[in-house]
């Protein structure tokens, strides 16, 4: 029993210096021009946080007039920023003395979810309000590295396991369902009944769909590299980063083809990527 509460702090103390060795990050944003036949190009690009330091995880609110992320200033401590759109003001939302990370705007937009590492660096699900960041509630589920909701009641989390591990966890009931172990921390919901996740080894990603109304998962495709970020677009389907690029997986062809590449406003590697569900802005973290 002793040994594996050392091993459950240990565990504990490892995820926090993850999170605390931080690689330096900018936060970008495009607007999007597309013409009739489908083709898209960027233009006034802009280095929305443009400052040594880690600037990361973008979301948009759900009137997609701001976007929420994470930023660590001088005192070391991260926190909920927000970035105004029309007026490019930047504003801190969190003021705790809790790190939060992952900022998800809840289903009637009054809400902010994120993960909170808390003083005895346990991690878990905190809402605030979205307006002004006071603490609202929180989930008592530890070790919560990356989520994503599945509904108002299940959410998807990646849990910090050894190994790592891919969960479902029921809110009304408690009941915590392990779907898959090594997972990438890009995971996304397809919709309220499938999910798409990534299994990494050495070499490849695989990806896979899973059905929650038959509870099985299927193969989706693979490509050959371990770089974690993948999205799904609503119109677009499977979408990853390569370096500079953007890459999409075009079923019908069974391949994967550059979507965009962003080399010429010097990106280097993109680590997150996100759309606007108007499809009128990308948002993106470059790490230099």
């Amino acid at each position: 029993m002793k040994k594996n509460k050392l091993f459950f702090y240990l565990l504990m103390q490892l995820s926090f210096i993850a999170f605390s060795q931080m690689p330096e990050s900018d936060i970008w944003l495009f607007k999007i021009k597309s013409n009739k036949q489908g083709q898209i190009s960027l233009y006034d690009s802009l280095n929305i946080t443009k400052r040594k330091g880690y600037d990361n995880q973008p979301s948009f609110s759900k009137d997609e007039k701001k976007i929420y992320y994470v930023s660590v200033r001088d005192d070391k401590q991260a926190d909920i920023y927000t970035y105004d759109l029309k007026s490019k003001k930047q504003n801190r939302l969190t003021h705790s003395a809790e790190s939060e990370y992952s900022p998800q705007l809840s289903r009637d937009g009054k809400s902010l979810s994120l993960v909170a590492v808390e003083i005895d660096s346990s991690q878990k699900i905190h809402h605030v309000d979205a307006n002004d960041g006071v603490f609202l509630k929180k989930y008592n589920f530890d070790s919560v590295g990356y989520y994503q909701y599945l509904n108002d009641d299940t959410l998807i989390y990646y849990k910090l396991t050894d190994p790592h591990s891919l969960r479902m966890h029921v809110l009304k009931t408690g009941e915590d369902k392990w779907l898959c172990n090594s997972p990438t921390r890009g995971f996304k919901t397809i919709d309220r009944n499938k999910l798409l996740y990534g299994i990494k080894d050495s070499a490849k990603v695989d990806f896979y769909i899973y059905d929650f109304t038959i509870q099985k998962a299927k193969l989706f495709t693979s490509y050959p590299s371990i770089n974690e970020d993948a999205y799904w677009h609503n119109q677009l389907g499977l979408m990853k980063s390569e370096g500079a690029k953007i890459l999409r997986y075009v079923v019908n062809k069974n391949v994967w083809e550059v979507y965009l590449d962003l080399s010429a406003f010097g990106i280097k590697k993109i680590a997150r990527f996100m759309f606007d569900s108007q499809n009128k802005y990308l948002v993106l973290v470059n790490n230099t």
